[in-house]
């Protein structure tokens, strides 16, 4: 699933629900940006392969991470907790996408160091709008952190 094109966007999914991510994964096939992405399902995975532990051991650094919050194993929000106290990963930003819309779980997000919350919305078109304005809000519009300064301490 990943592209081995050094110029590419990378992205990392995690996310548990197959529906969700082969939309999520349709909408970004239809974007003008050249985007990779991996999916894990879970918060250990997820962790796992941005630590490039075992099996994740040569897994690139994603420029951008889209996180579901309810998972199982380990949930986004132990995971976006560990994520932004880790040095080493903490500037990757991080997009909760989520069905939940519970002001709770928006707030939690933010204090645990999320980047955006977006609720995925139950229309598919809309979901595919959603996705695909988020690539392009991060991608065309902000301005990231150097990769260089992303990978230093793990590379």
């Amino acid at each position: 699933m990943t592209t081995t094109n050094p110029t590419s966007i990378h992205m990392l999914l995690v996310d548990d629900d197959p529906g969700d991510v082969r939309l999520t994964l349709e909408a970004l096939k239809l974007s003008k940006l050249y985007t990779s992405i991996d999916v894990v399902e879970n918060g250990e995975e997820a962790l796992a392969y941005l630590r490039r532990e075992g099996n994740y051991a040569k897994s690139p650094r994603p420029d951008l991470i889209l996180l579901d919050l309810n998972m199982p194993r380990k949930d986004g929000r132990e995971t976006l907790r560990e994520l932004k106290e880790d040095p080493d990963l903490s500037l990757i930003p991080v997009v909760v996408l989520t069905t939940s819309s519970a002001e709770i779980d928006v707030l939690k997000s933010y204090e645990l160091g999320a980047n955006c919350y977006i609720s995925k919305p139950v229309d598919i078109f809309q979901f595919v709008n959603v996705v695909r304005a988020t690539e392009q809000f991060w991608f065309t519009v902000v301005k990231l952190p150097p990769k260089s300064e992303r990978t230093a301490a793990r590379d």
